[in-house]
């Protein structure tokens, strides 16, 4: 058994390769012809293609092509098109948006107009690569649950840049494109807002940050550690005794109390990974819309200290 004792897949076995099932009547084709890689095998299926790439991800793709372009190139200009000081400076390199005198208006592509377009063709991009993830969950008689999992954070991603600058009537409140800029802006929102940490919703939040991460961590260790008895294999083995299913089953229950099904740890990770976005995305959205201050916020209703210097 010492060979399990590892984090990388110790054995590769590799059968003919495996095409996939039907697509459905006017799909495209798969491309490529399937490969085995043996480093990809270390870390999961070594079978590399067939690739479907269909006219949803293409144009996807096409997309995000074009954004990250705008993106990029904008950058290279504000360096004077140096590649070396891009490559120096690219963490602090940012594409702005408009100055809050344009507010909603299209402004000069040079004064935030370069942000409108690349903002919008990566937000094609992302909500046609969530389209192609519903129908390819569709086309393989999946459940959606992969999509709606995107979804929760296309939500909080399209309240940072979209939906609360909308509603507070100025382009200038989004987000800027770039690594640290985008965290100066967090910082900023945080201080302007009397500090998210009396926001409920950015407690909950966290809270579903952590307890997703705890409980997906609890899953995968547990089922690594019976992974000598099959445990990988979870649904030939939930009904059976004495397998790796039931071994884990009584260390839940000898350690925890009681036991996580091998359906229910899944459904509890899922909604508490899902809630993090979604209740993150509430609490942007009702910062500067309802509520300006939270500190203030949190002395009202009892929450904060009133004599916080």
């Amino acid at each position: 058994m010492a060979q399990y004792q590892n984090i990388f897949t110790q054995i590769q076995v590799h059968g003919p390769h495996d095409m996939g099932i039907a697509l459905p009547r006017g799909d495209s084709r798969r491309s490529g012809t399937p490969s085995i890689n043996y480093w990809f095998g270390k870390f999961g299926d070594a079978q590399v293609g067939p690739i479907y790439i269909g006219t949803l991800g293409l144009w996807s793709l096409i997309c995000g092509i074009i954004a990250i372009e705008i993106i990029g190139l904008n950058m290279l200009a504000s360096v004077n098109w140096d590649p070396i000081r891009f490559v120096r400076e690219l963490f602090y390199l940012t594409l702005d948006p408009p100055a809050a005198k344009y507010g909603l208006s299209i402004p000069p592509l040079k004064e935030g107009g370069w942000w409108l377009m690349a903002g919008f063709f990566l937000t094609t991009s992302i909500l046609l690569w969530w389209a192609r993830m519903y129908r390819r969950a569709r086309a393989l008689g999946m459940g959606t649950h992969v999509a709606w999992a995107f979804a929760a954070a296309i939500w909080l991603y399209l309240v940072l840049g979209f939906i609360r600058p909308v509603l507070m009537g100025s382009w200038s409140e989004a987000v800027p494109f770039g690594v640290f800029t985008h965290l100066d802006w967090t910082n900023n929102f945080s201080l302007n807002h009397g500090n998210l940490f009396y926001n409920p919703f950015h407690m909950l939040s966290i809270a579903f940050l952590y307890g997703s991460a705890l409980l997906f961590a609890m899953h995968a260790a547990t089922i690594l550690a019976v992974t000598r008895y099959g445990g990988e294999r979870e649904i030939e083995q939930i009904t059976d005794r004495g397998t790796a299913s039931e071994r884990a089953a009584l260390f839940w229950r000898w350690t925890m109390g009681f036991n996580a099904s091998m359906e229910s740890i899944h459904r509890w990770a899922w909604w508490f990974a899902i809630l993090c976005p979604l209740t993150g995305g509430i609490g942007i959205l009702l910062s500067g819309t309802a509520v300006d201050n939270w500190y203030d916020w949190g002395v009202k209703h009892g929450l904060a200290p009133a004599n916080y210097p």
